[in-house]
């Protein structure tokens, strides 16, 4: 990524299928999306919340809202599908829903920060006198 264009977001489910919105609209995709920065949002030791998660994802994805004619590129995408299921979510467990500004300051910032750092670090060490090498399976 060079930080010159728009990320794309999906929502996973707890099989790490990728639910994400564009002009053509939902896709579920098992792959693909190996190079994402994962943002968890529910705690892995709660199955009946992901249970749920996925049920109501899947609902999520087949209604009228996310159908292809729908896609506007500012205003209705998958920022907007991700956001919009995040907060059906919320509402669901009685908390109030998330602007896209808080949840852009509270969720992504942090951890694209993080991206980007880690990203700069090895961009500057692969153009330096170093070689990078992976570490063996066992070793990580």
């Amino acid at each position: 990524y060079d930080g010159h264009s728009d990320l794309h977001v999906g929502i996973t489910n707890s099989k790490g299928v990728v639910y994400n919105y564009d002009q053509e609209g939902v896709h579920r995709a098992a792959s693909g999306w190996e190079q994402c920065i994962y943002i968890p949002l529910v705690q892995p030791d709660m199955p009946e919340l992901l249970q749920q998660w996925d049920d109501l994802l899947e609902e999520f994805s087949l209604e009228e809202a996310w159908l292809p004619h729908r896609y506007e590129e500012q205003q209705h995408n998958c920022y907007t599908f991700a956001l919009a299921f995040i907060n059906r979510l919320r509402r669901g467990r009685g908390r109030e829903p998330l602007s896209k500004a808080q949840f852009t300051e509270r969720f992504l910032i942090p951890r694209t920060r993080e991206a980007s750092r880690y990203l700069t670090l090895h961009q500057e060490l692969a153009h330096s006198d170093f070689y990078i090498v992976p570490l063996p399976q066992q070793e990580q």
